[in-house]
C-alpha cells in the first residue's frame, strides 16, 4: 500500500547521469532499497483547494495501483506528500523541499500558471521531474516538465472554433488576475480578430475573490453572444451565482468555462450552471471500458459521490507515464528518463495518449461538454481523435507574434 510521510533523509544516489545540468549537484534519490519516493505537491489548503484536493487524490491511486501491480522497475513508491496552500511562492518552497531534503524521483502537481512559474525555476536548477496535470495557456515548454493536461490548441482554440461554427460574434471575456486567464485571453484576441469575432469586455478579479455584481453587471449590458470564462477556484461559485441571480441564462448568453470541471459542479451549485459549456479532454461520462474500471475504482476508493474530472484523470494518467518513462529507461535518472520519454503511450481513461519527447505534451482529444441536471458533463463536440500538442502555435498564422 502507500506511504505518505516525511521520510529521513537520503542514502545511496542514482546514477550521476542525473547530475543537475547546470544545477547544485548530483541527485539525492535512493534506489538502494525496496522503495523509491515521489513527491505529491497540491494545494491541500486556500481558494485552490476546492479543485486541487481530487487531483491529489487521484495520484494517490495511481500510486496504489501500481503498487498493488509490482510497483515501478520492481520499487515501491512511497509518497511525500505537500500542501502548496494555494501560494506559488510557497509551492517553489516545497517543490525545493521534495527534491533536495526528500530526495523524490519526480514531483507531481501544481495546478495555477502562477505555481508552475515559480516552480519552473527550481525543477531546472536541479534537474529534477515535475509533471504538471492542468490544461494551461500555453507559450511554454521546459525539458524539466512533463505537461499532461491540454495546451492552448488542445482546449482554447477548440473552444473558440465550436463557438464560431455555432454563430457567436461576439465575446465577453471574464477570469482571475493572473498569468493563465491574460495569456489565454490575449490568444482568444488574436483569434477573435482574425475570425471576425468582437470582444464586448475583458474583466478579471483576483484569485478567491468572491464579489462578482459590478462585473456581471457589465457582461449583462454588454449583450455579448457568449463568455468566455478563466476565473479559477472558488470565485466560480459566486460568479455563477450572481450570474444567475441577474437573469442570465445559458440559452440566452452561454459561458464557456476552462477550469470548471465535475469537481467545482457541486461547489457552485448544479443549479446555477446546469445548461453551461466547458472545453476539456476528459468527462467522467466518457463511455468506454477503461474509463468505466477508473471510474469505478475511484469511487471505490473515496465514496459513491465523488465524482472524476480532466485535471485528476490527467494526473493519474502523469504518474503512470512516468512510469512508463522509467520502465522504457530502466532507470529513475532524469537524463535517462528524459532521454526515454518520445513516444511513451497509456491507454488512459480519455483515451490513448503519447507524450512529445520535443515539447515535453501529450496528444489529446479536445471535447467540448455541457453540464448536465445531474452536475455531470456530457460531451456536445469532440475532435475524432487526439490533436498534437502546440504549446507555442507555431501551426496558426494568427498566432504569430504572441510568444514574443
Amino acid at each position: 500500500m502507500l506511504a505518505v510521510g516525511l521520510l529521513s533523509a537520503c542514502g545511496a544516489r542514482v546514477d550521476d547521469s542525473s547530475a543537475s545540468a547546470g544545477g547544485e549537484g548530483t541527485s539525492c534519490v535512493d534506489t538502494s532499497g525496496p522503495s523509491v519516493k515521489i513527491g505529491f505537491l497540491n494545494s491541500r489548503s486556500g481558494t485552490m483547494a476546492i479543485s486541487e484536493n481530487t487531483v491529489y487524490n487521484s495520484l494517490k491511486l495511481a500510486a496504489d495501483q501500481i503498487n498493488a501491480a509490482g510497483g515501478v522497475l520492481g520499487k515501491q513508491l512511497t509518497v511525500v506528500a505537500e500542501d502548496g496552500a494555494s501560494e506559488p511562492t510557497i509551492f517553489a518552497e516545497k517543490a525545493e523541499k521534495l527534491i533536495r531534503s526528500d530526495c523524490v524521483a519526480a514531483v507531481f502537481g501544481g495546478w495555477t500558471s502562477s505555481s508552475r512559474k515559480a516552480m519552473l525555476p527550481v525543477f531546472e536548477s536541479n534537474n529534477a521531474l515535475l509533471f504538471y496535470p492542468v490544461q494551461y495557456e500555453g507559450l511554454e515548454s521546459s525539458r524539466n516538465i512533463f505537461y499532461t493536461g491540454a495546451t492552448t490548441n488542445q482546449q482554447i482554440v477548440p473552444a473558440l472554433d465550436y463557438l464560431k461554427e455555432k454563430g457567436v460574434k461576439s465575446l465577453f471575456l471574464v477570469g482571475s488576475d493572473y498569468v493563465f486567464p491574460q495569456t489565454a485571453n490575449k490568444i482568444i484576441k488574436a483569434y477573435a480578430e482574425a475570425n471576425g469575432i468582437e470582444i464586448k469586455g475583458e474583466e478579471y478579479a483576483p484569485l478567491g475573490h468572491t464579489d462578482f455584481a459590478t462585473i456581471v453587471a457589465k457582461v449583462r449590458d454588454a449583450d455579448a453572444d457568449a463568455v468566455f470564462n478563466t476565473l479559477n477556484g472558488d470565485s466560480n461559485v459566486a460568479f455563477f451565482k450572481e450570474y444567475k441571480n441577474l437573469g442570465l441564462t445559458p440559452e440566452a448568453m452561454p459561458v464557456i468555462s476552462v477550469s470548471i470541471a465535475e469537481e467545482e459542479v457541486g461547489g457552485i451549485g448544479v443549479d446555477n450552471i446546469a445548461g453551461q459549456l466547458v472545453a476539456w479532454n476528459y468527462y467522467q461520462t466518457i463511455d468506454t471500458p477503461t474509463n468505466k474500471k477508473f471510474v469505478e475504482d475511484f469511487k471505490a476508493a473515496y465514496g459513491e459521490s465523488k465524482v472524476t474530472s480532466d485535471p485528476m484523470e490527467a494526473a493519474y494518467t502523469s504518474l503512470f507515464l512516468w512510469k512508463g518513462m522509467v520502465e522504457k529507461a530502466q532507470s529513475f535518472a532524469v537524463n535517462d528518463v528524459l532521454a526515454a520519454a518520445d513516444g511513451v503511450s497509456f491507454e488512459a481513461p480519455e483515451g490513448t495518449v503519447t507524450v512529445n519527447g520535443e515539447n515535453h505534451h501529450i496528444a489529446k482529444t479536445a471535447l467540448i461538454g455541457k453540464i448536465g441536471q445531474d452536475g455531470l458533463i456530457y460531451t456536445e463536440w469532440s475532435s475524432g481523435k487526439p490533436i498534437e500538442p502546440d504549446p507555442y502555435l507555431k501551426t496558426y498564422p494568427w498566432a504569430t507574434g504572441l510568444s514574443g
